[in-house]
């Protein structure tokens, strides 16, 4: 697989107008997970998909000949739940995490192979796909770390991944993350207009 480093400028102005910020959505609710808990700041949790029985939960791991950064990809057995994550909002209400918030999401692999941090960010890999790695900046919001932003939302009384962020006031892509099989067999968590969106539930670890 052959990773491109892009500017976020760039990724600003690919997609078509429709993708872009502009969509209005319901006020903030508190995340559930699935035992009808709220999920909370510094507590780990796994992302299961909703549609069992074609692959298990998300996890982050070197593909193809890519030791560094990790790719964060689903797990190819279903009963594997993946790599347990945190969500850190922009900001917590009483550590709750709540839906249409920036968030930044880290994962936590022991041993963890790269020197970068294992904050997830956008990574270009394809045209008009991003594929979601390891390597992203934790907090400090604003244009230069854009990239290292997302959101859950709701989607029925499930949950999806969103990057929409709106930490700074720039005009940039608005889509729900989706999985798209790479060439090395991988379910990657990416950022197209070629996958349909990738419904989850929560579990805490």
């Amino acid at each position: 697989m052959k990773t491109s480093f892009l500017p976020f400028s760039f990724i600003c102005f690919v997609f078509t107008l429709q993708h872009l910020i502009g969509t209005t959505h319901a006020a903030p609710e508190p995340v559930l997970d699935i035992t009808g808990q709220k999920l909370r700041t510094g507590v780990k949790y796994y992302i299961l998909p909703l549609i069992r029985g074609r692959g298990g939960g998300l996890k982050v791991a070197s593909t193809s000949n890519n030791t560094c950064p990790l790719f964060v990809v689903q797990e190819k057995l279903e009963v594997l739940k993946g790599t347990p994550v945190t969500f850190t909002p922009y900001n917590a209400e009483n550590g709750v995490i709540l839906t249409s918030t920036d968030l930044n999401i880290k994962s936590y692999v022991t041993p963890y192979p790269c020197a970068q941090p294992q904050v997830w960010k956008l990574l270009k890999v394809l045209t008009g796909v991003w594929f979601l790695s390891t390597g992203g900046v934790e907090g400090n919001p604003g244009f230069d770390t854009t990239i290292n932003w997302f959101k859950i939302e709701k989607s029925g009384k499930d949950y999806v991944l969103k990057f929409c962020p709106s930490v700074c006031k720039c005009q940039t892509l608005c889509r729900e993350l989706g999985l798209y099989t790479g060439d090395d067999g991988n379910k990657h968590l990416a950022l197209s207009d070629q996958v349909p969106s990738f419904i989850v539930n929560f579990k805490r670890a």
